[in-house]
């Protein structure tokens, strides 16, 4: 075994000790080394994969975002019984090719694509059983809960995120929290919806946008949980930073027209946002905290520059700073990670995940 000759070499150069070989090659022939090598497979992104992840973005959006009026018109139990139909077997499918054939990434898309089909189930049992009376009234066909806020909605994005909960208890598949990730940025709209005055009241924006703002600061909460329980393996957590820290700072960037202090304190939440993409190593935070940045900056270019030619020249010396501090960052995350480690509180290092992504 060429591993066992290079420890021995290394033994004979007096880098390792013969207990500490020996402690090596014990690790590397135990089950907990193979399990480990099993759940972290090395990364690679080929043509055969776009192929997969398109094909389920197509089935997905096939049920979804793209079913037409004359679909609705089936019926509650009709929507039911394809939903169920399309799920069960795309279930199976993806849990042949995931259990016996070895392919983990078509099967966990299929699975994925599975869960999917819960919403159209749950609009069918609804519909069918008119219990729109028990929400806020009925909220239109199918294709509408893709475009439009709408408190009815809640019960299926509800049943969306617990489906996606429970297969991913059996299947690590991390896709499958982009669904769950998209029910739970639809639910930061939707349930603003029964905090309003009437189920449509469209008008008080207000509501929905401190609404969005705590539910995004709750999912951002769930996903750094769930990167501190699980420090290995699959990234479960990536599409939930993902859309906590879009609905967070969404909801935050939509503030109506506010005063200078406002601003103000806008432009360093989004410092903190920075910083804290460096302390829980992740990225889709410091994007949000240099965009944020960058609004902030533009708002006090044009102030200052208003009307005048050189705003469009300050406007582009904005975007080349902030593509110069991405350059930085990237080239001194290590250093910088480095530093932040040694210089974080005893007390507080165990709050610092090391996610892969």
């Amino acid at each position: 075994m060429s591993t066992e000759s290079d420890l021995q070499k290394a033994v004979a150069a007096g880098l390792l000790s013969a207990e500490q070989r020996s402690r090596i090659l014990d690790f590397l022939k135990s089950p907990a080394a193979a399990a480990g090598a099993a759940e972290s497979p090395p990364a690679q992104f080929s043509l055969t994969h776009v192929l997969w992840y398109g094909g389920a973005l197509i089935i997905m959006a096939a049920m979804g975002l793209f079913s037409t009026e004359a679909f609705a018109l089936l019926g509650g139990w009709a929507l039911f019984a394809i939903g169920a139909a399309y799920a069960l077997g795309l279930w199976f499918v993806g849990r042949y090719l995931w259990q016996v054939r070895g392919l983990r990434v078509p099967g966990g898309l299929l699975i994925a694509a599975s869960v999917s089909m819960v919403p159209l189930m749950i609009y069918g049992i609804q519909d069918a059983l008119d219990l729109w009376r028990f929400a806020q009234g009925r909220p239109g066909s199918y294709r509408d809960f893709f475009p439009y806020v709408h408190g009815s909605w809640l019960y299926m994005e509800i049943a969306t995120v617990l489906a996606a909960l429970l297969a991913l208890r059996v299947y690590k598949v991390p896709f499958l929290l982009l669904v769950a990730g998209i029910a739970l940025w639809f639910m930061s709209m939707d349930i603003a919806m029964w905090f309003t005055p009437s189920p449509d009241d469209y008008g008080d924006f207000e509501t929905r946008r401190m609404v969005s703002i705590v539910f995004g600061l709750a999912v951002i909460a769930v996903a750094w949980g769930i990167d501190l329980a699980r420090p290995r393996g699959a990234d479960l957590a990536f599409w939930l930073h993902v859309f906590g820290a879009l609905t967070f700072w969404g909801a935050l960037t939509a503030s109506p027209d506010s005063t200078a202090l406002l601003r103000f304190v806008y432009f360093l939440i989004n410092l903190v946002l920075i910083g804290f993409a460096l302390f829980i190593d992740r990225r889709i935070y410091a994007v949000a905290g240099a965009l944020g940045v960058a609004i902030y900056l533009g708002y006090l270019a044009y102030d200052v520059f208003s009307d005048m030619i050189l705003f469009s020249f300050a406007l582009s010396a904005i975007g080349l700073g902030v593509i110069g501090l991405g350059l930085w960052l990237n080239r001194h995350h290590g250093a910088l990670s480095a530093a932040l480690d040694a210089r974080t509180p005893a007390a507080l290092r165990w709050l610092r995940p090391h996610p892969s992504a």
